[in-house]
């Protein structure tokens, strides 16, 4: 049996009083009818009975099922080699500490602690310094080349990394451990001895290493990185707490406060408690004091090299807050990300959570000056409505933007009525939010999972609201620091379970998680599982990704558009769809044979000059196209039809192919008819229709 085929199109014409007026947005009625047998060209290589897969299909992959494996090195430059030098060196002290009750848990036979650590055999005590000196800032077997070096390399592109580093003591502080993990939360009076905590490390660490050396180094280095024996209570108050007993009332006493008078339970930053031997060790901060899990070193440096604020809220405490940016950005929770996620941050030496954490953001770059000359397409919002869509490349940020494309495009929310202007909403009653609409400009970026990315969830486009401050609450109760605000291509609840408690009950992720961000990103195709388009009416602009590519090496490009919702610019718009060219042979086919069907669309509107000013960045040839939204439907019993993608980017005075696949079942009736409508998302009433009539 073989297929015919009638193909018509139409183009609408939309009336006019005068035939004259407004000529840009008319076109002639065209009409095309011819009779054809299928040929091979409009056939798969070989025969499918499915219709194919998306093009960009979302692949969310949770941190907890993370592994090594999951790391990708970048293609073609290691970041990591000791032998290159950056643009700005970084000085860095490791001073190690131990106490007369803590050890140094790499100090241990290994698994023999109470939290199951070290997970290596012993280093010896003299050694811990430099064995730490370098695990955070060189490659080692231990840390699988992933360091803070190593990151700082990669993020800058070279401008910034650790040059040198030198390991002082091991040093043994003159208190016991929980004297200075007490001090702070609320823990101060669950000391074993009655006494009220107030030990500060810092103090005493340095007065035992200016003793050491006879003179005082500090002012010798850009940072001082104190490394204590022990933990980061952040990374254990939760596992060694709720996670593993069922009230603290069950806690047992060598989880508990030595004195068997007091507590075995102590509160703690997020929730009303932990045990003791979690909530007493010491909390990590930005003054750079580390305890041996610590993995979010690199995140402690972006606070202490380049006064980046934190974007973590509270996810524990009602009511929710939905996080600012999650797994996306270095100075959210994505310090969390590595193999096994949040909960493996308690591992000695730290090489799960929190061991590869994520790139930074175009607005943190931006602030550290990381964005080349012209690496960053910046539009204005007023300059959309004159100049008309824009339509840019956009290479993943992992690496330097590939010839042709950006890192990146930024809107400024400028004007007449400058600012953000969304209206503000109550956060006590919507924890999705963003607070106070203070936002200054839009962000479009493209994730892929490799580098330091590798153990992000997801690769796809981010889209994001930023401030020009980098500081400032969001307002309303348990407000934070947001000063990125990630667009959710998913904004409802991703109803996944955090843990499953002691007492065998699933514990869900709250609204307030940052996890409820894996599935951030936008993708492209119309079944991708996520959305290719992000619309903000309040600031009249809407955004697209249109398609994506990867080159030889497999780095991810995606082609971005945006456009004001109140002008379509001066160009001249147009439209003309082309169906298959009559065949020449003939070609035998089975019924639930896949056919492609190509398509060509024309643009066959005109360009028109622009105000070179209307943009902060050059947009010569970025105006010069128009967007096209594509739909389809099959009339007939039976028959399957799928447009590969919905949006196609045309320029002026040419013409693209797409591919229409079509699947006839079993049991279909002998003919169908295939209808593919195009409209120009400039001007909507610019609109063309194809009707394809197939038989069997």
């Amino acid at each position: 049996m073989s297929f015919q085929a009638k193909i018509s199109h139409k183009g609408k014409k939309r009336p006019s009083r005068a035939g004259k007026l407004f000529p840009h947005i008319f076109f002639s009625i065209f009409l095309l009818t011819a009779v054809i047998l299928v040929s091979p060209l409009l056939f798969s290589d070989s025969p499918r009975s499915q219709l194919p897969p998306p093009i960009d299909p979302q692949r969310v992959q949770d941190q907890d099922e993370m592994t090594w494996a999951d790391y990708r090195p970048l293609p073609g430059k290691n970041w990591g080699d000791p032998t290159l030098k950056p643009e700005r060196g970084f000085k860095l002290a490791v001073v190690a500490v131990d106490f007369p009750d803590q050890p140094f848990v790499i100090t241990r036979p290994k698994g023999s602690d109470p939290f199951g650590n070290p997970r290596i055999d012993p280093i010896p005590r003299e050694q811990v310094p430099q064995f730490y000196a370098d695990f955070f800032t060189r490659p080692t077997p231990h840390n699988r080349g992933l360091n803070i070096h190593h990151y700082w390399m990669e993020i800058s592109r070279g401008k910034f990394g650790i040059t040198q580093v030198d390991a002082y003591g091991p040093y043994r502080l003159p208190k016991p451990y929980w004297w200075y993990g007490l001090n702070e939360y609320g823990q101060n009076k669950y000391t074993p001895d009655g006494s009220e905590a107030a030990g500060r490390l810092e103090r005493d660490c340095d007065q035992l290493w200016v003793n050491d050396i006879g003179r005082d180094l500090r002012k010798e280095y850009d940072a001082i990185l104190r490394i204590y024996a022990g933990y980061d209570e952040t990374g254990v108050w939760m596992e060694f707490g709720l996670m593993k007993f069922k009230s603290k009332d069950e806690i047992p006493p060598e989880w508990g406060n030595p004195n068997p008078e007091m507590p075995r339970w102590v509160p703690t930053r997020y929730v009303e408690w932990t045990s003791w031997l979690a909530g007493s060790q010491q909390w990590g901060l930005s003054s750079m004091r580390q305890g041996e899990n610590s993995g979010t070193i690199a995140h402690e440096l972006g606070h202490f090299a380049f006064r980046l604020p934190d974007l973590n809220n509270n996810p524990y405490v009602q009511p929710y807050r939905r996080a600012a940016v999650g797994t996306w950005d270095l100075m959210d929770r994505g310090c969390f990300n590595g193999p096994g996620g949040p909960h493996q941050r308690w591992v000695v030496p730290p090489v799960a959570g929190a061991a590869g954490p994520p790139g930074l953001m175009i607005r943190n770059r931006m602030a550290c000056g990381f964005i080349g000359e012209g690496q960053l397409l910046t539009l204005s919002r007023e300059g959309l409505a004159s100049s008309g869509l824009v339509v840019a490349e956009v290479t993943a940020r992992a690496v330097d933007p590939l010839p042709g494309t950006y890192t990146g495009l930024v809107v400024r929310l400028d004007g007449s009525d400058p600012g953000d202007r969304t209206p503000p909403d109550d956060p006590a009653a919507n924890p999705l939010s963003p607070g106070i609409p203070n936002y200054n400009f839009y962000s479009m970026e493209v994730v892929q999972r490799i580098g330091f990315d590798s153990f992000c969830s997801d690769s796809g486009v981010l889209i994001a609201r930023n401030k020009d401050n980098l500081r400032g609450n969001n307002g309303g109760p348990n407000a934070f620091n947001s000063y990125i605000w990630v667009i959710d291509a998913h904004p409802e609840d991703i109803n996944q379970v955090d843990y499953i408690s002691p007492a065998g009950e699933k514990v869900m992720r709250t609204i307030a998680d940052y996890r409820q961000l894996n599935d951030a990103l936008f993708h492209a195709g119309p079944d991708s599982g996520s959305r290719y388009e992000y619309r903000d009416e309040p600031n009249r602009l809407q955004f697209y990704v249109v398609d994506l590519k990867s080159n030889k090496d497999g780095i991810l490009s995606y082609t971005l558009a945006v456009r004001s919702l109140d002008g379509p610019g001066p160009q001249k718009r147009g439209l003309q769809v082309k169906a298959p060219r009559p065949a020449l042979k003939s070609k035998q086919a089975r019924k639930q044979d896949l056919l492609r069907i190509p398509f060509l669309i024309k643009n066959t509107g005109t360009p028109a000059p622009i105000d070179p000013a209307v943009h902060p960045s050059v947009v010569t040839g970025l105006v010069n196209q128009d967007l096209y939204r594509l739909s389809l439907s099959v009339e007939g019993e039976g028959w399957q039809a799928k447009l590969a993608n919905s949006l196609v980017a045309v320029p002026f005075g040419r013409e693209k192919e797409i591919s229409v696949y079509v699947l006839p079942g079993e049991n279909c009736s002998k003919q169908a008819i295939l209808v593919l409508r195009v409209s120009s998302e400039s001007q909507p009433e610019i609109k063309a229709e194809s009707r394809l009539t197939i038989s069997l």
